[in-house]
Order: structure tokens, then C-alpha cells, then sequence
């Protein structure tokens, strides 16, 4: 099937061993399956979350019976994220949660990679989600197909030599549909839950009521959305290397904590180019960016390109051009 031949060619380059994320659903134990049927030693990581009582631990045990009929190894972490979320965003807890303890398997077994079940609906849902939400180039990229795992807070990094694991993702073009087909073809059963079809949460809402009308306009959009994510992807890349030339040449002495750079050079330089060295700047400063809105960048890129003087950004991060130089910094 398409799906085997779809993760074998992706694997190529992610030789084993690895970490495989399942969580009992269709598409983790179809990734699961088909890593396993190619020969690629894998170790299963599954969080219990505790959300759901009885289901998830019936997921649980449905996960760990799995890998003893395939006889993997599985580590489970359960862990009651409500009650570490605290009130908080209850999804990006159980977010920071699961992407700890990947990072704890993979470096207790020596993994150079933690693989996820993400697939080309995912994609399709995350691009058409961050368009809701307003997002610019950078958003429109949607699920990388790998990255780098950053390392914990909690955590000692790992020595210098040694680089840390990646998140892959060797389903991103494969469809739902396709994942099911191949489900049944092995009989494989799965755990379904209930929570994906909760109309509370923006995601599946996209999931089950905007992409099915979508596709009575273009049935195939599952793909048009990941081949617009994949080009945006590309242009980003070039955007990337470009901003990071600009602050090369752009950056002077910093004085203190504040970042310092040349007024004329960035004047000079693209809008988009701008943006995207401006933001680079914030992340490797370590600024905050969760309230960095589309106002907010266009008036740092108007500090940059010398239309306006100064401004004050969330965070406590000023930015502001004095004589021939613009500064940034934050406050302590």
C-alpha cells in the first residue's frame, strides 16, 4: 500500500533506532504498524494523560497489549495534566508534557529521533486553524515534517557533541482515509477518542464541519493545503537565510543587554526580510512572542525600515532608533 511505501521512502533517512509516539488512536498505531512491518527498531512512548478515567486507561492497556503481541518495549507516563495545567491552556500542558517525557525516552535509549502520527489532514487542519487565527508566512508552513526536539527546561542539555533527537513525522502526506484503508486491510483495531469530536475545541470544529464543506469545493483540498504549506515552507527557508545575512551585516557591538543595529542597513533592506530578522532577533533573545501580533510586528518593522521613531512591545521590550543606530532590549 501507499502508506508502507510512503514511510519507508521517508525513513531512508532517519535510520533507527527510534522512539514511535502512540497513543492508541488510528493513525499512532497505524505508524506504528507499518514501522514495525519494515523493520525499523522502534520504542513506544504513550502518555496517559488522565483526562478522559476509565478511557484512558483503557488506552493505556490497549497500547502496552499491543507491544507485548509485537514485542516492543513501552514506557508510559501517566501524569494528571489538569491538575498540572492548573486553569491553564489544558492542551498546550498536555503538549509540554508529552514532548518531556519523548525527550526522556529518547535519550534513556539512545534515539536519534521521536516519530508522530501526524498526517496530511493534520496539516490541512493546522494551516486552515493558524489562517483563522491570522497568521502570516511563517504560520502558513504548518507541521514540519522534522525539526530539532529543544531540550526541557527540566533537563541537562546533552553534551556538545552530541546532537539532540528530532520529531518527524513520516505520515504528513498521508491521508486519514488512507490511514483507515490500511487499518482494515491488516485488522488492526484502534481506540478512538471521544474527545476528537468535541465541538468545543476550534480544531474539531475544522476537523468536522469546515474542511467536509470545503471539499464540496475542491475534494481534493487535504492536498492543496499541504502543497500550500510546503511552498510556504521554501519561501520561508529563503526569507530565513536572507534576514539571517541582514543581521550580519547589520548588527553592531550590543551595549549591555540591549541588541544595537545599523539604522541605514535595515532601511535599506525588503519589508519581508525585516520582519523575519526582527523575529529572529526575539527568539534567540528569548522575548516573549505569544502577544507579538500583525500590529506589532508591522510597527517594529516601521522602526526598522526608519518610519517611525520608537515603541514599546509586549514583554517589556522596547525598540527604538537613536542617531544612527537602532536598539532593542528588554527590560530586567
Amino acid at each position: 500500500m501507499r502508506v508502507v511505501h510512503e514511510v519507508q521512502q521517508f525513513m531512508a533517512d532517519w535510520p533507527g533506532p527510534g522512539i514511535v509516539a502512540v497513543s492508541g488512536g488510528a493513525d499512532s498505531v497505524a505508524l506504528l504498524r507499518v514501522l514495525h512491518a519494515v523493520g525499523i527498531p522502534v520504542t513506544v512512548a504513550h502518555v496517559n494523560h488522565q483526562l478522559r478515567g476509565a478511557e484512558s486507561d483503557a488506552d493505556e492497556d490497549f497500547v502496552l497489549r499491543l507491544c507485548n503481541n509485537l514485542g516492543l518495549q513501552c514506557r508510559v507516563k501517566t501524569v494528571d495534566v489538569a491538575t498540572v495545567a492548573r486553569g491553564g491552556n489544558l492542551e498546550a500542558t498536555a503538549r509540554r508534557v508529552r514532548y518531556e517525557f519523548f525527550w526522556e525516552v529518547a535519550t534513556l535509549f539512545g534515539a536519534g529521533w521521536i516519530a508522530t502520527a501526524h498526517t496530511a489532514d493534520d496539516q490541512a487542519e493546522t494551516v486552515l486553524h493558524r489562517l483563522l487565527r491570522g497568521t502570516g508566512l511563517q504560520g502558513l508552513r504548518g507541521i514540519a515534517a522534522h525539526r530539532p526536539l529543544p531540550s526541557p527546561a527540566s533537563h541537562h542539555p546533552l553534551p556538545s557533541a552530541t546532537p539532540p533527537p528530532s520529531i518527524i513525522r513520516p505520515l504528513l502526506t498521508i491521508t486519514r482515509t488512507e490511514i483507515l484503508d490500511y487499518l482494515r486491510e491488516i485488522h488492526q483495531p484502534y481506540h478512538e477518542d471521544r474527545s476528537n469530536v468535541d465541538p468545543r475545541f476550534t480544531r474539531n470544529r475544522i476537523r468536522h464541519q469546515l474542511l467536509p464543506l470545503l471539499k464540496t469545493f475542491n475534494p481534493d483540498v487535504v492536498s492543496a493545503l499541504g502543497h500550500l504549506a510546503e511552498h510556504a515552507g521554501e519561501a520561508h527557508a529563503v526569507l530565513s537565510a536572507l534576514a539571517g545575512q541582514l543581521l550580519i551585516q547589520a548588527e553592531r557591538p550590543r551595549a549591555a543587554n540591549t541588541v544595537v543595529l545599523d539604522a541605514a542597513i535595515l532601511a535599506a533592506a525588503p519589508r519581508a526580510v525585516l520582519r523575519v530578522a526582527l523575529r529572529q532577533i526575539w527568539e534567540r533573545e528569548g522575548w516573549p512572542l505569544a502577544n507579538m501580533n500583525f500590529a506589532a510586528w508591522n510597527r517594529a518593522v516601521a522602526i526598522a525600515a526608519g518610519r517611525i521613531r520608537a515603541c514599546d512591545f509586549p514583554g517589556g521590550v522596547t525598540m527604538r532608533t537613536t542617531g544612527r543606530v537602532v536598539q532593542l532590549a528588554r527590560a530586567a
